[in-house]
């Protein structure tokens, strides 16, 4: 069994050697020391390269950030595609430039994609950032957000109360209300209870919160430290 494997490691290596057009020693390397060979070529010419790769393209994007920017604009000029435009809106929005990001993905929105719902959800995304709140209702009706796109529902009410569409908030805040789930959406829908005056209710789901968390085990607790801080926090100061 260990023989075969060894076999197929060589000819990966050996394959890995013909098809980079790496030096024609390693040839030599992986035949002669069939085990130890292949171990070399592997560490030496696949992981540290590709690390090495890896590591060279965050340092360019860090010391040269415009660069990639360019490079997909570039590539969109070429091919004005569906796809290229949502690749460069996507690294707009990666860089914080929310209004850049917008441009691009509404122009990805242009004919037969129109009701392409992943980049609506996008965009009113990035209208939220840049607090267009009605644009963000405005989008928010085009999908299914109960079914497709749960982590946008918050989004969706805190924009409907920037709007003063008070009812309509309460009723998506209180969709992500799921015992044992949704702790940080639940946090939300409490401090927007307390905003408009309902602060029993809000009471009652920070309790359901600190209690569901107070029963979790120590792994889990903390991972919602800062949530169940926050609703004791809050609780307190109702």
């Amino acid at each position: 069994m260990f023989y075969y494997i060894l076999i197929a490691f060589q000819a990966f290596c050996i394959f890995h050697v013909y098809k980079s057009r790496n030096e024609n020693y390693w040839y030599f390397v992986i035949f002669l020391v069939p085990l130890i060979g292949s171990l070399i070529y592997l560490f030496s010419q696949i992981i540290n390269k590709n690390n090495i790769k890896k590591t060279k393209n965050k340092l360019t994007e860090v010391v040269n950030p415009t660069k990639k920017i360019k490079d997909l604009e570039q590539k969109l000029a070429i091919s004005d595609t569906f796809q290229n435009k949502i690749y460069l809106a996507d690294e707009y929005k990666n860089q914080k430039d929310y209004n850049n990001a917008i441009l691009y993905y509404e122009k990805a929105l242009e004919g037969k994609f129109k009701n392409n719902s992943h980049t609506i959800n996008k965009v009113l995304k990035c209208y939220f950032e840049i607090k267009n709140y009605s644009k963000v209702v405005e989008y928010a009706k085009k999908i299914p957000l109960d079914t497709s796109f749960k982590g946008s529902i918050c989004i969706h009410a805190l924009a409907l109360e920037k709007c003063n569409f008070f009812e309509e908030a309460e009723l998506q805040f209180r969709k992500t209300n799921i015992r044992y789930s949704n702790y940080g959406e639940r946090l939300q829908l409490s401090e927007f209870l307390v905003r408009i005056g309902k602060q029993q209710e809000a009471k009652v789901v920070l309790e359901e919160i600190i209690g569901e968390i107070d029963n979790m085990t120590e792994i889990n607790q903390k991972k919602y430290r800062v949530i169940y801080l926050e609703s004791r926090k809050l609780l307190k100061s109702i």
